[in-house]
């Protein structure tokens, strides 16, 4: 029996509940296709799946496979499946979890075909975050021409193409980061930039429309404070934003749906130099378990990715 790599979760719990292990390949299923795993994006979700931060919205049964988007190449096409065929670049967030392993079967519609000019690494950061970032304005916002809007994490990974789709929809952005992060965010296309770190928001923003919330914790809850009366707070970063929104406000959990369509659509951008997709850092799939950790403990701009041919 022919077996694979694949990063399992064992138990909820710290780093040492994480590990590397063989599995049997799988084989695809009709509306599926099996893919080469090249490439996968580390996100703020594995450690907090890892941890059982969020089991209530991703119910699992133990030990299961980590990891929520890739990019790779088709190996085996299933049948009633005639989008793709053997040898075709895809990317694609799996709408649950198990992209961290070397062959993954994937429901076909949820895959985009990556275009000319466009690695897999870069790929590999794109199909969580960019989504989500447009899904978070314009479906759960929805965003408007001339709003104000307050981006938290803004270099991050889905913050900053939230910043970059709210600059190109005519919004006024506010953003917050680390300092250091700064100039990274304005060049994104932010109004302005608040450093965390030595600033309080809420002194220097006040009337949002629109607050998107890719940090959670005490920063979510301060910023029910910096709303307009009808202005909304959309999080992405804490599913307890559903029972702590105070009575007459709105405040939306907000979860990615896949979008395959949109997702190629986003991609052609990136290919094309019109939006940025920031890199963190490229990492073997032996040092996923400790990248996972430092998405959790290290602010950075950008997404790690790993790189399964390394």
């Amino acid at each position: 029996m022919n077996t694979i790599r694949s990063l399992q979760l064992m138990q909820y719990g710290g780093p040492d509940t994480v590990r590397i292990a063989e599995l049997p390949a799988p084989v695809p299923g009709p509306e599926q296709v099996l893919v080469r795993v090249h490439a996968a994006g580390v996100n703020a979700l594995d450690w907090k799946v890892r941890e059982g931060y969020v089991k209530d919205a991703f119910p699992l049964s133990l030990p299961a496979v980590l990891g929520i988007e890739l990019a790779g190449v088709v190996e085996q096409v299933g049948s009633d499946v005639s989008l793709f065929k053997v040898g075709d670049r895809v990317m694609g967030p799996l709408g649950g979890l198990g992209a961290y392993a070397d062959l993954v079967a994937v429901d076909a519609d949820k895959l985009a075909v990556l275009p000319e000019g466009l690695s897999m690494v870069q790929a590999a950061a794109l199909p969580v975050a960019a989504v989500s970032a447009w899904q978070s304005l314009h479906l759960a916002g929805p965003l408007k021409a001339g709003q104000r809007i307050l981006i938290h994490g803004a270099a991050g990974a889905v913050g900053g193409f939230a910043v970059q789709f709210a600059h190109q929809a005519g919004a006024h952005v506010s953003a917050t980061a680390l300092g250091s992060h700064a100039d990274y965010v304005h060049r994104l296309g932010a109004d302005h930039v608040i450093d965390y770190q030595t600033s309080q928001f809420e002194s220097l923003v006040r009337d949002v429309d629109l607050v998107l919330d890719y940090v959670g914790g005490d920063t979510l809850e301060r910023s029910w404070s910096v709303l307009a009366e009808d202005g909304a707070i959309v999080s992405t970063a804490s599913p307890a934003i559903l029972a702590s929104t105070p009575a007459g406000r709105r405040g939306l959990w907000f979860m990615n749906q896949p979008d395959s369509a949109l997702l190629t659509n986003i991609a052609g951008q990136v290919a094309a130099g019109r939006l940025q997709s920031q890199i963190a850092g490229v990492v073997p799939f032996e040092d996923l378990p400790a990248a996972i950790e430092r998405s959790r403990t290290l602010p950075q701009m950008g997404k790690t990715v790993v790189d399964f041919l390394r």
